[in-house]
């Protein structure tokens, strides 16, 4: 039923949009068919013209990603121990949002230069934070009698931490892993948009600047379709890591 839903409140709008196209109400040269985008975008891949700047993209994602996901974790688990640190940095990171993180890419340029680095920094500054909040929402979730019995049982910090509290607190990892990779993918693809020669921002944003709708659209939809698998799939080992933990 769920997956129902999920399917309904996609197709439908993309069904009236296709409509709308169709019948001229949306002019074509600001909006091709959903249609046409998704053929262009087979067309796209198939010709292999986009495979290097999709592979760099994915690239930066990737370990941005990974850099936040065990920065965030192993901060969030430091954090959560110290109660002064954490009464300092709370609410930083309840404003973090607000900064503008692509303010500094100036700055990452000068120290960085021009490579991969400075994009790949911009996506794991965007989501390092969101890792870290989910794992002190997950670690204040562990139950205190836990604690105890790691204690009872002689384990150290860092034993406790594997073992005990961040695996009850999963549920709320995966929450800040699936922002992750949503801020991961925000922050990569639009630092190439900004200032990058590579990627598939760049390819986007070469795109806009040319009226090319037949690469900018299928690029779009293929960066929305990545992320959404990415994190359905997440979302997928989520259900069976709590359905096994039901069974247990």
């Amino acid at each position: 039923m769920v997956a129902l839903w999920r399917l309904l409140l996609l197709g439908v709008p993309i069904v009236i949009l296709e409509i709308l196209c169709r019948s001229g109400a949306i002019d074509r040269i600001t909006l091709p068919p959903p249609s046409t985008i998704a053929v262009d975008m087979l067309r796209l891949l198939g010709s292999g013209r986009m495979n290097t700047a999709i592979a760099n993209t994915l690239t930066h994602v990737v370990v941005a990603v990974a850099g936040s996901i065990v920065v965030g974790i192993a901060t969030g688990a430091l954090v959560h121990r110290l109660a002064p640190l954490r009464r300092v940095l709370e609410p930083l990171f309840a404003t973090y949002y607000a900064i503008p993180i692509y303010a500094f890419y100036p700055l990452l340029i000068v120290v960085f230069g021009l490579g991969d680095a400075p994009q790949i920094l911009i996506g794991f500054m965007l989501a390092v934070v969101a890792v870290i909040v989910s794992t002190l929402t997950g670690l204040d979730s562990v139950p205190a009698v836990l604690a105890k019995t790691a204690l009872v049982h002689r384990m150290g910090p860092v034993a406790t931490a594997l073992r005990i509290t961040l695996p009850y607190a999963m549920p709320h990892l995966f929450t800040g892993m699936k922002l992750a990779v949503a801020y991961a993918f925000i922050g990569v693809i639009g630092a190439e948009f900004i200032m990058s020669r590579t990627g598939v921002g760049y390819e986007i944003r070469y795109a806009f600047d040319n009226f090319d709708n037949a690469t900018m659209y299928p690029l779009i939809l293929l960066v929305l379709l990545v992320a959404v698998v990415v994190n359905l799939g997440l979302d997928k080992w989520e259900r069976r890591l709590m359905a096994r933990r039901r069974g247990l």
